[in-house]
């Protein structure tokens, strides 16, 4: 069974066709998907997602570029929507120093009351983190100091030294398209020291399709081609790729049954 740990079916590139997405991914052996809460405004419609399809389950955050807008977000309202059934996970959320669409100082104490979400829930920490090494090293190191929560790095690109200190703090990682890229060698080494026990596999679908479909929309029925490219990376067996990959993702969103 393919699993595809973060999804953003919501968004507006899936407006037209959707379902038929859906039932793509299906035919491609993809047996659960994990939809992605990037925003409050656009979460009903992915709390809505998960509640119509039994293989669907979702989270509840704000994407750090979405920071400026939702300020004043508290822990207390992440903890009260996760209650909801079929939330697995708070985020994705974090910090993005590269674009800066919000201020960085409002992203990090968003970042913060996410984490306070998830300690307090002991729902996994679903982490965006993208040219903020230092400052998301600093305030992993403060909140976990504080009290320790499950998290994932998603989509992991940044540094080896970030890596190194998640990992220590008993991170999962995950692997995108992004791995099957000509150009991303300096991802396929960090992903060579990642845990191996620790790794799952995504497609940030509609966004980083992976070779062969790069440059188009992507797709949950494309997760094969990243789950074989992280076997090749780490000299892993298609099924033993697929094995701890399944295994590793069930440790971390262990509010997820293992279907039958």
């Amino acid at each position: 069974m393919l699993i595809d740990s973060h999804v953003n079916l919501h968004a507006p590139q899936f407006e037209e066709d959707r379902d038929a997405v859906i039932a793509r991914a299906r035919a491609a052996g993809v047996g659960l998907m994990v939809e992605i809460s990037d925003k409050l405004t656009t979460f009903e419609a992915t709390h809505g997602i998960a509640m119509a399809h039994e293989d669907i389950w979702c989270t509840v955050g704000v994407h750090p570029h979405e920071a400026k807008d939702a300020a004043d977000l508290t822990a207390a309202t992440l903890i009260d929507l996760a209650q909801r059934p079929k939330i697995v996970g708070i985020g994705e959320c974090g910090l993005d120093f590269h674009y800066d669409f919000s201020p960085r100082e409002v992203q990090a104490a968003l970042f913060r009351q996410h984490v306070k979400a998830a300690r307090e829930t002991g729902l996994p920490l679903v982490i965006h983190t993208r040219e903020a090494d230092d400052i998301m090293a600093s305030i992993l190191r403060e909140e976990y100091a504080a009290g320790p929560f499950k998290m994932l790095m998603h989509c992991y690109t940044s540094g080896a030294e970030l890596a190194k200190i998640a990992a220590e703090m008993g991170a999962w990682f995950s692997v995108s398209g992004i791995a099957t890229f000509k150009a991303a060698e300096d991802v396929r080494a960090v992903i060579r020291d990642m845990p191996g026990d620790r790794i799952i596999v995504e497609t940030d679908c509609p966004y980083l399709a992976p070779v062969p479909h790069r440059g188009r929309r992507n797709e949950p029925a494309y997760i094969g081609h990243v789950l074989h490219k992280l076997a090749e990376i780490r000299g892993w067996s298609a099924e033993e790729a697929d094995c701890v990959t399944t295994e590793a993702f069930f440790g971390l969103f262990d509010r997820i049954p293992r279907p039958a």
